[in-house]
């Protein structure tokens, strides 16, 4: 073989008769003790190396084998099941009924922390082993999904996140109602029932199931919508390289990284998956292929993600949009130019916005329009916008930092392996199409969150990169073979370690210490991502975790709430908030304008109850106080605990209010006389 002689050669995969398929094409290459016989098949002893050069979308030969290593036989069986029971027995040792501002993290047993680091080690040292098979990559992937969004579904008796109660209110509403209702019935929340997707499947899985009602499995709605974006992570980086060290080391990047929580139980997570799904489809599907049977194929997978596309549009507002966006950027490139995929996602979307959701969108748009490059609105700070205490603090700065850490892995990646920038422009087209979405929207100041989840999949598989060894075309590959045919025979007698590094053109003195730093420094930053993921996705749980008492607390007040009532609360950060909306009204002061705030401060049992006291009979007016609301106001800055008690005290002394119920995780008080 010789070194492409053009630039069109260079751009072009090199093809091999006999190795043709759908996907792509694959050329095994075989570099011998003695003559560089491509097409030889023959074994020719320990010291031939076997490279395999994977193409289709894109043209990349596999990472550079690692130089033979003796690694005793049970080594990849040790670590798992060792780390799997270190943290059996973290989870059997913390308690979490006192949670701090550090959330999980200072509640956890030092036993989790070094089950992590055991786990992620013998990861690194499992995938970096080409004799090891790849069952064993996708087992310490398991371990690491288990122990990073199963550890919250066992300690915590109850679901976490009051966005997630808010979702069970709105399947629960579907199954009362029993149909779709507008903002004359609903208000705000008619917004939900204007993409019904996630919530009527939802609906429909209770009654098929048979439980009361979506609290009784969406605490393990993050460990489930983790395990579904297994596939589509593989399928796509499998469409740009073979090599399992760097597809299994990106899918291990993503899931550490991926911080942001939109995997709890919401449109979001299974919108995200669809998403991930149709790239992958696009990816490995779609190109410049010829044909009829060809366009049949494609005709095929059109249909297949036209479906997907569809339970995105009726599912999630924001995901179609960062779907267009992506398949928009994957037609600069000329392998994926093909305007089908964006074509008909921005149809389907049309069409949806246009109809079922057009009531929402003609009072939502002045507003939207608006917003269009605020980019302040992505990082606003102040009051109730900026983290406060020393733990918010601390856990805000390891997220930022482990995004950073990845984002930066991703840039020193792309531009260390030239290869891959090259032969994977797609995925960095990928990592990079969300950006614009920043300026458009500050989607109540969460754009930027949902930017970066975006970003993750492209972002990972070259953080990945920069943390393996450069890849090499196989031109490359037929030039250093042919000086290892013209080396001596005593120097063909020293092994498969001088073999190495003449092919690598690294001087042997410089050969070990090389191997020292592709071995610790990628493990160590590994490791330290891996670690800064819990305080990242956990710091927070002591305003995301509702104790039984609260959720006690609450269910009553609404199966005693007549229908008309209202319930005021200092900010919706409690469970079953959004318990039977469709007949009782909800208030949160918290949410109100600064100088009303100060004014319920000044004077907060006489401002509650003018503020309380429009409602109508049979409606009842309550106030609801609980530790979820004080630990949301303190931990953003809203108000301090001690505020909120001279709240809670001076309602309890006036004449006006009366006690209903009260337990250690809060109280509620009815206004006199108001609905009677």
């Amino acid at each position: 073989m010789r070194p492409p002689a053009s630039s069109r050669e260079r751009s072009e995969p090199e093809r091999v008769p006999g190795h043709e398929s759908s996907a792509g094409w694959t050329a095994t290459v075989r570099l011998p003790r003695r003559a560089p016989d491509r097409s030889s098949q023959e074994s020719h002893g320990p010291t031939d190396e076997v490279l395999t050069y994977f193409s289709g979308a894109a043209d990349l030969s596999d990472l550079p084998a690692w130089p033979a290593r003796r690694v005793p036989v049970p080594w990849p069986v040790l670590p798992l099941p060792a780390a799997l029971a270190l943290w059996a027995y973290a989870v059997a040792h913390t308690d979490v009924s006192g949670l701090d501002d550090f959330g999980l993290v200072s509640a956890l047993h030092p036993a989790f922390w070094l089950a992590l680091t055991v786990l992620t080690t013998g990861f690194w040292f499992t995938v970096r082993d080409p004799r090891r098979r790849e069952v064993w990559s996708l087992a310490y992937v398991l371990g690491l999904l288990v122990m990073e969004r199963a550890t919250q579904a066992l300690l915590y008796p109850t679901p976490l996140y009051a966005w997630a109660w808010k979702h069970d209110g709105v399947v629960d509403h579907l199954l009362t109602s029993g149909g779709l209702q507008t903002s004359k019935e609903l208000g705000d929340m008619a917004v939900y029932d204007q993409w019904p997707g996630f919530f009527a499947a939802q609906a429909a899985l209770v009654r098929l199931v048979g439980v009361d009602s979506a609290a009784a499995y969406m605490a393990w709605w993050p460990l489930l919508s983790s395990l579904v974006l297994l596939l589509p992570l593989l399928l796509i980086y499998r469409t740009f390289t073979a090599d399992r060290r760097l597809i299994w080391t990106a899918v291990w990047i993503f899931h550490v990284a991926n911080w942001v929580g939109q995997d709890y139980f919401s449109p979001q997570s299974v919108a995200f998956a669809l998403h991930l799904g149709v790239l992958a489809v696009v990816l490995r599907r779609y190109g410049r292929a010829g044909g009829s049977a060809a366009r049949q194929r494609t005709a095929v997978w059109t249909v297949a993600i036209t479906v997907m596309i569809v339970a995105i549009v009726i599912s999630h507002q924001l995901t179609p949009g960062m779907l267009l966006v992506s398949l928009a950027a994957l037609c600069l490139t000329r392998r994926h130019r093909d305007w089908v995929p964006p074509a008909t996602t921005l149809a389907i979307f049309l069409a949806w916005c246009l109809t079922a959701a057009l009531p929402f969108l003609s009072a939502a748009l002045p507003d939207m329009i608006r917003s269009v490059g605020d980019v302040g609105g992505n990082v606003s700070t102040g009051y109730g916008a900026t983290p406060t205490g020393t733990g918010a603090v601390t856990t805000s700065w390891a997220a930022r930092l482990l995004s950073g850490s990845v984002l930066l892995l991703a840039v020193a990646g792309a531009l260390r392996q030239r290869v891959l920038r090259h032969r994977a422009l797609p995925l960095l087209l990928l990592a990079a199409a969300p950006l614009p979405m920043f300026a458009a929207s500050s989607y109540g100041d969460e754009m930027i969150f949902r930017v970066l989840m975006f970003m993750l999949p492209g972002a990972s598989f070259f953080a990945a990169a920069a943390l393996l060894p450069k890849v090499r075309t196989l031109a490359a590959e037929a030039a250093a073979r042919d000086t290892r045919a013209r080396a001596t025979a005593a120097e063909r007698a020293r092994g498969a370690a001088a073999v190495w590094a003449r092919a690598t053109d690294t001087p042997r003195r410089f050969d070990l210490s090389a191997r020292r730093y592709g071995t610790w420094v990628p493990l160590l930053a590994l490791l330290a991502g891996t670690l800064a993921f819990v305080p990242s996705y956990s710091g927070k749980d002591r305003m995301s975790y509702f104790p039984p008492r609260e959720v006690d607390l609450v269910r009553t007040l609404f199966e005693r709430a007549p229908e008309g009532s209202l319930v005021v609360a200092a900010d919706r950060n409690y469970p079953l908030a959004y318990a039977s909306y469709w007949s009782v009204g909800h208030y949160w002061f918290l949410e109100d304008a600064r100088h009303h705030v100060d004014r319920i401060l000044r004077d907060p049992a006489g401002t509650l109850a003018r503020d309380m006291s429009v409602v109508d009979p049979p409606g009842r007016a309550y106030f609801l106080l609980t530790e979820g609301q004080v630990a949301d106001a303190e931990m953003n800055g809203l108000l301090t605990g001690a505020q909120l008690a001279r709240i809670q005290r001076s309602v309890a002394a006036s004449p006006r209010f009366a006690l209903v119920q009260r337990n250690s995780a809060g109280s509620v008080y009815v206004l006199k006389g108001a609905g009677r």
